[in-house]
């Protein structure tokens, strides 16, 4: 029984608790996504790691691990032209599944076991895949619902490094499901609470069938708090929402009718996450940034030619706003004007929009999360909103004195006209003033990280033997003494 790991032990041992981390361990950023060494060892060994690491979460099971895991053992042995290993988890079982899974492991080299002695299927793969040496991580449930074929393709798109995390979807058109009704409504309701309250694009967050980078997880696994079923949902909202590629594999899937999961117990407690990570993603509470790619792995960051980076994603979130902040602000001077005078109508209109406008442009077009100087920006963009408000204002005596009493809809069109005016002024001392070091420091970072991993790349690559290789891996992208480098105290 494997149980030597420094991370497996405070996990297990409630030392490190779920969503933290010690401060300093994490690099600012994802390294770019690269295909692991072809030439692989056959078989893993003592300082040669597998590259694929399943996880099978098991709690009580003693009639069915023996017989799954050989199996999962035998069609890897046929079918997985690459190491791997077999890990079972245990948590806190209390019948004879310990015994069971070290005869397993007595039996193949190929199989190891660890035990837990607390409950929950994510605080079992929090253990194992933080523990894990694996470049890729995968896991499953004990009955193979999932037809084992679905493994290969699952896990293909994170060894060539396409992408970041693989799931299987019982919920995609091609892929063919047995199970009841009851289950089948279930799922089908759970996946579209999430569409709806977390905008969730994957279509299947509860099939026990995923896998995960290595490197992506050491980053994303601090970020998840759920030790319990709800621990995939969370792990998937937060690297979609980060901006990880996920894949989806259709898969074959049959319903275990002698699951033990409890149905309403688990709604209730799935239904309690959706709402502590949804308040989490609304606050800014959620460091994201640790999970961005450096620039050259995602297209949408390249430099345009005379353009400054991140000019052109900044103009599209700050033009969503724009419109979005005009629209209120014409609805709310409306109402106001029902009221009252057309200046004190077109002030109260513009200061409700411009807190709304100061704080969505914050988050969404300069990427700014968390409360931190939150004040400061918004005393900068009252500044700012003074000016539009003086631009405006002085719209609207140009017209009053022009006209002694201009048509309501002269008045909305002068306004458009001025707002308009106002907003590319706006746009201006936003990224010039109330948000500059959020542009620097991004591009500063980047370039730096950028050039650090070609330099590491050139030395990883004269380093052949794949223990050497993943040795490489495991380097951080830059020294702690960097003054770009965020585990640096400044």
């Amino acid at each position: 029984m494997r149980t030597d790991s420094l991370a497996a032990d405070s996990l297990a041992a409630g030392s490190l608790p779920a969503g933290s981390l010690p401060a300093g361990s994490l690099p600012a950023a994802l390294p770019a996504r690269e295909h692991l060494p072809a030439a692989l060892p056959a078989a893993p060994g003592p300082t040669r790691p597998p590259l694929l690491d399943v996880v099978v979460p098991v709690h009580n099971e003693e009639r069915d691990l023996g017989p799954c895991v050989t199996r999962l053992r035998r069609h890897l042995d046929r079918t997985f032209p690459y190491s791997f290993r077999i890990t079972v988890a245990d948590n806190a079982s209390t019948d004879s599944t310990p015994q069971v899974a070290r005869e397993l492991e007595a039996d193949s080299p190929q199989i190891r076991y660890v035990r837990l002695e607390q409950k929950g299927r994510g605080r079992a793969l929090r253990t194992v895949w933080a523990a894990s040496d694996a470049p890729v991580l995968a896991y499953m449930d004990v009955d193979l619902s999932t037809d084992l074929n679905a493994l290969l393709p699952l896990v293909a798109p994170l060894i060539s490094g396409h992408s970041d995390l693989a799931i299987g979807s019982r919920l995609a058109r091609s892929s063919r499901v047995v199970r009841g009704p009851k289950r089948e409504f279930i799922s089908r309701a759970y996946n579209l609470i999430l569409r709806g309250s977390l905008q969730a694009r994957f279509s299947d967050a509860q099939c026990g069938f995923k896998a995960i980078r290595r490197d992506v997880a050491q980053v994303l696994l601090p970020l998840v708090e759920d030790t319990g079923w709800f621990f995939d949902t969370e792990m998937l909202v937060v690297a979609e929402r980060a901006g990880l590629r996920i894949h989806e594999v259709p898969v074959d899937w049959v319903d275990d009718p002698d699951s033990t999961v409890h149905l309403v117990r688990t709604a209730t407690d799935d239904l309690k996450g959706v709402w502590r990570v949804g308040r989490a993603l609304a606050v800014g509470a959620l460091p994201l940034d640790r999970l961005t790619r450096p620039f050259g792995d995602d297209p949408r960051d390249r430099q345009l030619a005379g353009v400054p980076r991140g000019l052109a994603r900044q103009l599209v979130g700050f033009c969503a706003v724009g419109a979005l902040s005009t629209l209120a602000y014409l609805l709310l001077y409306s109402a106001f004007r029902t009221f009252t005078g057309s200046q004190l109508a077109n002030a109260l209109a513009l200061l409700v929009s411009a807190v709304a406008n100061t704080a969505a442009n914050r988050r969404l077009t300069f990427g700014v999360r968390g409360r931190d100087r939150a004040v400061r920006h918004q005393a900068q963009g009252l500044v700012v909103f003074a000016i539009g408000l003086a631009l405006t204002s002085g719209s609207l005596a140009a017209l009053d004195t022009a006209a002694a009493d201009p048509a309501h809809s002269t008045e909305l069109a002068v306004l458009i006209a001025a707002n308009l005016a106002a907003t590319v002024l706006r746009f201006l001392l936003l990224r010039a003033w109330v948000f500059p070091d959020q542009r620097t420091a991004y591009e500063q970072r980047t370039a730096y990280e950028q050039q650090t991993a070609y330099e590491q790349q050139a030395t990883c690559d004269q380093q052949p033997p794949y223990e050497q290789r993943t040795a490489c891996d495991q380097q951080p992208p830059y020294g702690t003494n960097h003054p770009h480098d965020p585990r640096n105290p400044r």
